[in-house]
């Protein structure tokens, strides 16, 4: 086992890797920017190192830097969490180059899947289904119009090399796509230096579905209870849940047996997560695989009672997987809501500053913050918004819900905007309290009428 790991990232995901290293007797380095020098995830590790300026390129994105604070620090492994360069390729090699263990999967295989359009291709080589669209990549709008042609409308354009919602447009008409194609392509070509592009087709009125599934180097497989992440906002998860309701065990099952089969196509080592649209006939189509740990995995920790980084850190050491699949027990339900520092009242701008006041509601069953945000901490402008997630476990969906409402009624921060309040008025819906929502569900209804209480509300104020 190792006896040092280095954690290549900050925040919470920083604090909650450490924790678990720590627990398994591993010490632990943790990088910082000079702006999160007073940052919780540098009080709590066993070193800490300084890689860089307060921009993520210079510090939590610079390969060469954070390379070197592991190799002077004596570091045997390196966690990248999630996000900055969780799926760089190019990092990951590097890292295994010098003699330092990855805690992910082989680049090779971060290549393979990053590249939606290779992914998508790989999947459907390997009989796992996929949504219609192209066949490999689209060069051109050519190329592009044959396919739509050949699928039809509405169809979604996407950067085979995106993530985050970038070089990707929804298309409903003929006489849009000349236009949102160059768009897209131009947006994949600034993003991320590649503009090759993919379509599928958009298949309405579906759910988000996704299953974590782990493998080790001796090619065991064991798959983890699906997650429901249809309520997202402009492509990012805004709130997640496992299990997901309506999936029976049969389609669970079926879910299983489908990611078994992709992850042994492609070799596939430590976790992963598969995504797929569910249809309203219950049939699961791939959509892409995240070859990383995932923001929501508190949720399926909370349900399985296993701890992931732990199993992560077992597999790069080169350990069997410590449980099969007959060993994995579903209990309860969990839900998991991401606060941010933004305003929601205007257009989810962000908010940075000093946090005067915190209190967030740890303690008793079922309960689980995940958060490195402290009385006088300081929300840095240079980072991703999201401050804190709020996970609640219970027996039944309704009884979770119910903990996760007075979770964020208690929470209280002062000193900076967050998104309580947006999050509050999201988890209160109807339609989210009976399971009643699609992928579009927050943006063309909620979001909409949430605009509309907040109108109201602004001119009953100017009144008075």
């Amino acid at each position: 086992m190792f006896k040092k790991v280095l954690v290549a990232n900050r925040g919470e995901i920083a604090v909650r890797i450490i924790r678990t290293l720590k627990e398994m007797g591993i010490k632990t380095v943790a990088i910082y920017s000079t702006a999160d020098r007073e940052s919780l995830h540098v009080h709590i590790s066993d070193e800490a190192i300084c890689v860089g300026g307060p921009k993520p390129a210079d510090s939590y994105l610079n390969m060469k830097n954070i390379v070197s604070a592991a190799t002077l620090t004596g570091a045997e492994a390196i966690h990248p969490g999630y996000g900055f360069l969780s799926e760089n390729s190019l990092f990951a090699e590097m890292v295994g180059e010098v003699g330092i263990k990855w805690i992910g999967p082989k680049p090779a295989t971060i290549d393979l899947m990053g590249n939606k359009a290779n992914a998508r291709e790989e999947m459907r080589q390997a009989g796992v289904p996929v949504v219609p669209g192209s066949e490999g990549f689209i060069h051109n709008f050519d190329e592009a119009k044959e396919v739509a042609d050949r699928i039809g409308y509405p169809l979604l354009l996407k950067a085979a090399a995106g993530g985050g919602g970038k070089g990707m447009r929804f298309v409903y008409e003929e006489n849009e796509l000349a236009e949102k194609f160059d768009n897209a392509q131009s947006e994949a070509r600034l993003s991320f230096g590649d503009d090759h592009m993919y379509i599928e087709k958009v298949m309405t009125h579906v759910r988000h579905i996704e299953m974590q599934v782990l493998r080790d180097q001796q090619g065991h497989v064991v798959t983890l209870p699906e997650r429901n992440c249809s309520l997202q906002r402009r492509n990012q998860k805004v709130m997640e849940e496992s299990p997901a309701a309506g999936v029976t065990p049969a389609m669970r099952a079926n879910l299983s047996d489908i990611v078994t089969k992709a992850v042994n196509a492609i070799d596939y080592e430590n976790t992963g997560t598969i995504e797929f649209l569910q249809d309203q006939d219950g049939n699961f189509y791939f959509m892409e695989m995240n070859t990383r740990l995932q923001v929501e995995h508190p949720v399926t920790e909370m349900v399985t009672g296993l701890d992931l980084v732990r199993l992560q850190v077992l597999v790069a050491a080169g350990e069997d997987l410590p449980l099969t699949q007959d060993d994995v027990e579903m209990k309860g339900h969990a839900v998991e809501m991401r606060l941010t520092a933004e305003r929601p009242e205007a257009n989810f701008a962000p908010s940075a500053g000093k946090v005067d006041f915190v209190f967030l509601p740890t303690g008793g069953p079922g309960v689980r913050i995940d958060s490195a945000l402290y009385s006088g901490d300081v929300i840095q402008p240079f980072y991703d918004s999201m401050i804190a997630k709020l996970i609640a476990h219970d027996e039944t969906r309704p009884e979770a819900l119910a903990k996760l409402e007075r979770m964020l009624d208690e929470t209280t921060i002062e000193g900076i905007s967050t998104s309580r309040s947006f999050q509050e008025a999201l988890l209160l819906d109807p339609n989210v309290q009976t399971d009643n929502f699609d992928t579009k569900y927050l943006e063309d209804e909620f979001l909409p009428r949430w605009d509309e209480i907040l109108a109201d509300g602004k001119a009953s104020q100017e009144e008075e």
